[in-house]
């Protein structure tokens, strides 16, 4: 297994600009000409098929298909962090959960530029079924999607629980910029007006110093992959683990909440309850609310999924009750 500490950058084929500079390495990343011939040198290294490989145009780092069902992804020195990340989780997680996650085949650096070779899932990708799923199997899901988070959140840590910044200091900084950031995302006064309030209530509901668990921030049908069986969907597959931090659990509620549960009753409580919460209490929709407004993606104008929710609600008490309906 290689070191976590890369050995110094040097230019090499990427590059000095794209390794130092994320605009320049956004530059790199648009153009596959400039680095597909490397990725495919990298994985002939490993005595890789690269006779068809597919490049995947959506994500942050530089992904490519191979065949042999495995998947080439190359982490700028930018985003070593999600190296780490990526790296931990799936060495942490492997063989924890009954949902399929990547494994890792090899890894290695080229240039300084960390990579691994994973394996590729099977199934369909969420984002592309979730619309259309009938209400019973959408519920079905979340609750499903609740004991995985939960699954996730009791394997150990190790070596996830250095990654910074700790889970308080992480909190403290949301807490402080939360009013900047959402005037500059364009949050409607009235629900700016009860921000303050809020945030004090923030300080109290949110555990600094509990133990944390694994967070991977992110569970949105965008980093899950179902399967049919029968006219029946299920949870295939789980991937896409640069983000994860370690913290107070609550908080990966707040991806499949937003965006899957839309304030559907039924929805709501399939997913607490996979999780592990009974019918929800002011406090807990209170904490959800904060967290949410203090989540790293923050932006409620485009992540909270409840047609004309702008409408429905005066303020934030009355946003966390249609969040989480019951």
């Amino acid at each position: 297994m290689m070191e976590e500490t890369l050995p110094p950058d040097s230019a090499g084929a990427w590059g000095v600009s794209a390794s130092t500079s994320l605009e320049a390495y956004r530059a790199l990343r648009a153009d596959r000409s400039r680095w597909l011939p490397i990725a495919l040198d990298i994985a002939r290294s490993h005595g890789l098929d690269v006779g068809a490989p597919q490049v995947f145009v959506t994500g942050t780092n530089l992904v490519v298909g191979l065949c042999d069902g495995l998947i080439l992804k190359i982490f700028p020195p930018l985003l070593h962090a999600q190296f780490i990340s990526e790296r931990g989780s799936l060495t942490q997680l492997a063989g924890r959960l009954q949902v399929p996650i990547p494994e890792i085949v090899a890894e290695g650096a080229r240039d300084g530029w960390p990579y691994l070779v994973i394996t590729r899932l099977a199934g369909t990708l969420g984002s592309e079924v979730w619309p259309s799923l009938p209400e019973d199997q959408k519920e079905r899901l979340l609750r499903r999607i609740g004991e995985t988070i939960a699954a996730v959140q009791r394997a150990p840590l190790g070596p996830l629980a250095a990654i910074e910044p700790r889970w308080d200091e992480f909190m403290r900084a949301q807490m402080q910029g939360c009013r900047a950031r959402h005037q500059r995302l364009g949050l409607a006064p009235k629900f700016l007006g009860g921000l303050d309030d809020l945030l004090r209530d923030a300080a109290r509901l949110i555990p600094m110093d509990a133990p944390p668990v694994i967070l991977t921030g992110e569970y949105i049908p965008e980093n899950f992959l179902l399967a049919c069986d029968d006219g029946q969907w299920s949870l295939a597959g789980l991937f896409d683990f640069g983000d994860v931090r370690a913290g107070w659990r609550d908080y990966d509620l707040l991806g499949p909440g937003a965006f899957m549960a839309a304030g559907r009753p039924g929805r709501v409580r399939s997913l607490l309850e996979g999780f592990g919460y009974a019918k929800p209490d002011y406090a807990l929709k209170r904490r959800l609310m904060a967290l949410m407004l203090l989540h790293h993606a923050s932006d409620l104008n485009s992540h909270i999924c409840i047609e004309g929710w702008q409408d429905k609600a005066h303020d934030l008490v009355e946003l966390q009750e249609l969040i989480w309906a019951e």
